[in-house]
């Protein structure tokens, strides 16, 4: 579907810090690699095993401390699917001093993230800020300290998630239905998934100070069983998007994100399908679930309505899920606010192929959520 558009591009890779054991599993699992990516998975191959000692020496000095870390009960989850509008307020929510977050530092190189915070960070941040100021999905600021979805972590330590799909697209329907849905996957896998999202979460509630995490992760719609077995007490925020928008802005992140982590070609109706096959799939499971969720604990908020009215949606969150201190917070979300007063975000004309689509297979989400058919 796309070409690289450097060779700077290998160096960008989701997977460069992250496990050279999970990478190898990975690998021998692709079902089909294309030759003119083998530069890639070399340079993957090579980047995580050189960092290795890293990981060792992380595990030496903190593995004890970060493993007696409590994870706060009422951990905070934004939910919905991707480009809903998740990252804008998981950034406003993250401006509350008495929150903490996983970063983006934390998330693309969970093994080494302690180890290397105050010297391998800046490096890398001051290196990633020349090439790509901004995310490559759209005009948000790209910096390590920032608040980033917790599944990248997961997918930077294990072959156990939906991320991989942009590295192996070819497999992208059964790497949702496996990792975002959970649906055939072996007991002894979801025991290891556990494991390992606790450890992400123990390691940065070590970093925050013990501060109850206001996290990020679209694809727990698909699993709130497990989510919800793990913290009963959670609360869940699920932010949704005209899905016309959603789609549009979909097929833009693949254009933008495979160029950089792509190991196997796939067409642009193999993306369509894929988009249309996991937002359906999460979304129907979510509006299934929603209902195990306690009551007090969830509350639904409208991209849109973010846009428009900010300081009142959060207000109205606060209110819905019990939260304490958004007098205190209020300085500081006007801040953050004021400072992306000028953001750009990503425009896209709804053409007539995207109102059949969307009304074909989504017409579920439209009707759910209010939007009107087109």
């Amino acid at each position: 579907m796309s070409s690289p558009p450097s060779r700077l591009a290998s160096l960008e890779h989701p997977m460069v810090f992250g496990s050279f054991r999970a990478w190898m599993s990975l690998l021998s699992h692709s079902r089909g690699i294309q030759p003119r990516y083998l530069p890639r998975i070399l340079l993957v191959c090579l980047s995580t095993l050189a960092t290795s000692p890293l990981r060792w020496v992380e595990r030496l000095l903190y593995d004890r401390a970060v493993a007696a870390t409590p994870i706060h009960p009422e951990l905070i989850f934004i939910i919905g699917h991707w480009r809903s509008g998740t990252t804008h307020l998981h950034n406003l929510l993250a401006q509350d001093a008495n929150l903490g977050y996983l970063t983006t530092f934390q998330a693309m190189a969970p093994g080494l993230c302690l180890v290397g915070d105050s010297w391998l960070k800046p490096f890398l941040g001051a290196i990633a800020h020349r090439i790509h100021p901004t995310r490559l999905i759209d005009n948000i600021p790209l910096l390590f300290d920032s608040p980033q979805e917790d599944e990248y972590a997961i997918a930077n330590q294990s072959p156990f998630s939906h991320v991989h799909l942009f590295t192996f697209p070819q497999r992208a329907i059964e790497l949702v239905e496996r990792y975002a849905m959970f649906q055939g996957l072996p007991e002894e896998a979801l025991l290891d998934w556990r494991q390992l999202y606790l450890g992400s979460l123990r390691k940065a509630s070590f970093k925050a100070g013990g501060r109850r995490l206001v996290l990020k992760n679209p694809a727990h719609c698909g699993r709130l069983k497990e989510v919800l077995a793990l913290f009963p007490e959670a609360r869940f925020i699920h932010i949704y998007r005209n899905p016309y928008q959603v789609f549009q802005s979909m097929r833009f992140t693949y254009r933008a994100v495979l160029p950089y982590a792509q190991v196997q070609e796939i067409d642009a109706e193999q993306v369509d399908a894929c988009i249309l096959h996991t937002y359906t799939r999460l979304m129907r499971q979510f509006l299934a679930d929603k209902s195990l969720i306690p009551p007090g604990n969830l509350i639904e908020v409208r991209f849109e309505d973010l846009e428009t009215d900010p300081l009142g949606i959060l207000k109205g969150i606060y209110q819905a899920l019990r939260l304490p201190g958004f007098e205190q917070a209020l300085p500081a979300f006007r801040a953050y606010l004021a400072s992306v007063a000028d953001y750009q975000k990503n425009r896209y004309e709804i053409d007539g192929k995207t109102v059949a689509v969307v009304n074909q297979h989504w017409d579920f989400a439209l009707q759910a959520w209010g939007y009107p058919k087109v």
